[in-house]
């Protein structure tokens, strides 16, 4: 037996774990490559190893970075079945189709913005015709639920409280005379968090794929998060500006919009117009409300005292093209939610374009950008970055906030090893950048795991 590293190993985006196994293999997510355009365009189109060898697939989650690059390993031969939680399919059938009119529409405006300038022109990865077929390959499992993915190698998922229906894979695997135990954290959440439940921990793992996007940082605390929020929210409306805010469209987006809605009601902020510009964000936050089986006591008792949690008086959701476009000629005070989270495609470009040169505006950063993605310049308050091209000044105020993270930090890192680890005789380090995993490396050595590695890319290790 052995695991191919494909994908996330020291770096935070594309994850893709292969699993070989007497014979068969056995693909631990399929998410798409972010970073510089020309890389990200070679990687995620020539898959590291061969599509129509692949037997089955297990996906955590349906962020895109784990989810978003399934379309292109079914279009290149993968006919087996993908198995997630119900949640997860669902966000997928909107998510994977967004992708898909994402690239198409990115594709039709770089080629025609610099027709002259491309040698070839810009092909999408894949279409909406590749994204339906793929959907026919989803199979679901609850939570706890165990089913075998293939001969010998059962599955059941445990809660990650990362995002809706994320889910911590446990694989079970018989290795005659004995089974082991196998399990990929997918991404952690963080304990205590709005909307869903803490992650659970495994029972007796022996082999530990482990995600450490925060490995060696501590989050801010939370209880001062809707303070720190509210304070970003006035200074700009008092200087009528808008606040420009690049988010997820799956949790950090519905988390956010919780946060506010609780803001709005303790009258802790003015009732500016906030509008939340993106169609994906409301597809993503209607399948919310089909999966409250996902959601921690405290959001269910305040859907019962205060109804919908996504929703209130002085939120507008967008979906309409020219909707989106006038928000641009609107004065602020008002508050713009788009996506992507990275600063790397969709709406949230075009308002960056035309805010983030006033000193008035504040461009909040809520969650994780990685290396060369615009969102991380913006995040390293770069005096001056690219847009669709062009080279712009960044005068607007810029504000980070890791509170909302959606990720365990090191601390939550440590205490999910250290709950399983007397079992543990292994543990692979992934979805990190180095700076990240190398000290994390260091204090799971000093709890006693005996074995601790970090893979490179296309390495593989046997177990």
């Amino acid at each position: 037996m052995r695991i191919f590293f494909a994908g996330a190993a020291r770096d935070v985006t594309g994850s893709q774990h292969l699993l070989e196994f007497n014979g068969t293999r056995l693909l631990l997510d399929c998410g798409l490559y972010q970073g510089r355009r020309q890389e990200a365009n070679e990687r995620n189109r020539r898959l590291p190893f061969d599509p129509r060898r692949v037997d089955a697939m297990v996906l955590s989650h349906a962020h895109i970075d784990h989810s978003g690059n399934i379309p292109t390993l079914v279009k290149q031969g993968f006919r087996g079945g993908i198995t997630c939680t119900p949640a997860t399919r669902d966000l997928c059938s909107v998510m994977l189709r967004d992708a898909a009119h994402i690239q198409e529409a990115d594709a039709e405006f770089l080629n025609r913005k610099h027709r002259e300038k491309l040698e070839e022109p810009v092909v999408p990865l894949y279409d909406e015709a590749d994204v339906l077929k793929a959907l026919k390959q989803f199979r679901s499992l609850d939570y706890h639920q165990s089913a075998p993915v293939l001969p010998g190698v059962t599955c059941t998922f445990l809660d990650a409280g990362h995002v809706l229906g994320s889910a911590i894979v446990q694989l079970d695997i018989d290795r005659a005379p004995d089974r082991l135990r196998l399990v990929f954290s997918g991404d952690l959440g963080r304990r205590n968090m709005a909307i869903l439940r803490d992650p659970e921990v495994p029972d007796s793992p022996e082999i530990l794929i482990l995600e450490s996007t925060y490995g060696d940082r501590l989050h801010s605390p939370m209880a001062g998060m809707e303070a720190e929020l509210a304070a970003v929210i006035n200074r700009t409306a008092a200087r009528k500006g808008k606040v420009l805010v690049p988010s997820f469209s799956l949790e950090r987006t519905q988390e956010f919009v919780y946060a506010l809605h609780r803001l709005t009601h303790k009258k802790a902020i003015p009732a500016i117009p906030i509008y939340v510009d993106s169609p994906l964000s409301v597809r993503v936050t209607e399948i919310f409300k089909l999966h409250p089986e996902c959601f921690d006591d405290e959001t269910l008792a305040f859907m019962r005292r205060n109804g919908d949690p996504f929703g209130f008086e002085n939120l507008t959701y967008i979906s309409s093209v020219e909707e989106s476009k006038a928000l641009n000629e609107r004065e602020g005070p008002l508050m713009i939610i788009a996506a992507s989270g990275m600063c790397e495609a969709g709406r949230i470009l075009h308002h960056l374009r035309n805010g983030m040169e006033d000193a008035r505006n504040t461009i909040l950063i809520i969650g994780f950008q990685a290396k060369n993605t615009l969102g991380r310049k913006i995040a390293e308050r770069q005096p001056a970055v690219r847009v669709f091209g062009v080279e712009r000044s960044l005068e607007a105020e810029v504000v980070v906030m890791d509170a909302f993270s959606a990720h365990a930090d090191r601390d939550d890192l440590l205490d999910f090893v250290g709950r399983c680890r007397k079992s543990l005789r292994k543990v692979f380090l992934v979805h990190g950048e180095e700076e990240q995993m190398l000290p994390l490396g260091e204090r799971l050595a000093k709890l006693g795991i005996p074995d601790v590695h970090i893979p490179m890319l296309g390495e593989f290790a046997r177990i």
